[in-house]
């Protein structure tokens, strides 16, 4: 019984978490794409200016990481670990 309550608890402190993780995710996303896009005509986000110090093609670099890493959080926080590792386990 013990077991069970620890599991129970396990999974309600990641399912509060879930959500801050796919919001950060979007911000990633949201902020990584509108920099490129202000990169474009000329222009950039105030708070990313320290990225342009080494150079365009860095900065570039960077905010396509920033997209991509995004993504990956996305991803991962969507993923049900518990229903993947059941499935798994079945085979």
């Amino acid at each position: 019984m013990e077991a069970r309550s620890f599991e129970i608890r396990k999974k309600n402190s990641y399912m509060k978490n879930k959500g801050r993780w796919i919001l950060l995710g979007l911000l990633l996303v949201l902020v990584g794409i509108t920099a490129m896009i202000l990169q474009l005509v000329g222009a950039q986000w105030v708070f990313l200016q320290f990225l342009e110090i080494p150079g365009r093609l860095f900065a570039f670099v960077a905010k396509i990481l920033m997209v991509m890493a995004g993504f990956i959080i996305i991803s991962l926080a969507n993923t049900d670990w518990e229903k993947d590792r059941k499935e798994s386990q079945a085979k």
